[in-house]
């Protein structure tokens, strides 16, 4: 029971850091007059994912590999197949945000790279660092292109995730104090008690890694696809999906392998990085003829994400 305690701790402490880490972050870089462009594709974007960063970054410290790697690989598993999948029962989940099918296509092909570079059964510090560079480039083209383009839709929603005019310079650092220090203790929480109920379970920790924290580090991009969904407003979380995919093997797993080399499970080589694989392919022929995801296909995308969850679990308790 403590072990489920700590581990549901850690991740509503990692959600609302992060949220406070973004909200100040934000705040700040306005008041320094900082382009929008700029704060939504690096502090937007890293922001959003710190839960998933924290966590496999700790889980790597603590000798736990496999919850690492798994937190990413599962998160974009949950992403495509439960982000999505359930709000389109709702309502349909569009397509056709500019530049969509440019990024789900440099989406399935980093994910092709990671699979390649499991293959050995190890991710080195070498190519983390080439993931960082891959990263690097892939945002400096996409701020390129933003600002050519004028990227209004990704402004109006910087400005949705904060008014820096309502937050004064003493909440501002307040908010980046919280998230940081929020960011570290929900870390640890949710790496131990990962830990501990994976050994309560009789699992390892490559499959709560994958479902449990996964799907955890998920929720806030699931609370805002939900939400879209019940205001017929979904445009935008195709984009924010995508996104978050590409930083989780770029950056997350980047950064990670980068401080410490990760061994890659069998289970994750033979399975489930292939598994992560399908579910980037399957939105390409969404992208380039429906570029819409109805209800039909969400109720299937759902159901295959429960079906993998009983799978994974099957794996590790094997």
């Amino acid at each position: 029971m403590v072990a489920i305690l700590m581990l549901i701790a850690g991740l509503v402490l990692l959600t609302l850091a992060g949220d406070a880490l973004v909200r100040g972050s934000v705040a700040a870089a306005e008041r320094m007059h900082i382009p929008s462009v700029i704060i939504g594709l690096t502090i937007v974007a890293f922001g959003t994912s710190a839960p998933e960063l924290i966590v496999s970054i700790q889980a790597a410290f603590a000798g736990a590999p496999g919850l690492a790697l798994g937190n990413a690989v599962g998160s974009n598993i949950a992403n495509i197949l439960f982000v999505l999948g359930l709000p389109a029962i709702f309502s349909p989940i569009l397509l056709r945000e500019t530049g969509v099918r440019r990024s789900t296509l440099f989406m399935v092909l980093v994910s092709v790279l990671l699979a390649f570079l499991s293959l050995d059964g190890s991710l080195s510090r070498i190519e983390g660092i080439g993931l960082l560079a891959l990263l690097g480039a892939y945002l400096a083209y996409s701020g390129f292109e933003a600002s050519k383009a004028r990227n209004r839709s990704l402004e109006a929603a910087v400005a949705e995730t904060v008014a820096s005019s309502d937050f004064k310079a003493w909440q501002t650092a307040g908010l980046i104090i919280f998230g940081i220090v929020g960011l570290g203790a929900g870390g640890m929480l949710t790496t131990d008690g990962a830990l501990r109920v994976a050994a309560l379970l009789g699992v390892d920790d490559t499959a709560v890694g994958l479902t449990i924290v996964a799907l955890g580090t998920s929720l806030p991009e699931l609370t805002t696809s939900l939400a879209a969904a019940f205001r017929k407003q979904t445009a935008v979380v195709i984009g924010n999906v995508i996104g978050s995919n590409i930083f989780n093997i770029l950056g997350i797993v980047g950064i990670t392998a980068t401080l410490v080399p990760l061994s890659v499970s069998s289970a994750i080589v033979d399975f489930d990085i292939w598994f992560m694989l399908a579910t980037a392919v399957v939105l390409v022929p969404i992208a380039f003829t429906t570029r819409r995801i109805n209800r039909i296909e969400g109720t299937l995308m759902t159901l295959a994400y429960i079906a993998f969850t009983i799978i994974v679990f099957q794996q590790g308790t094997a």
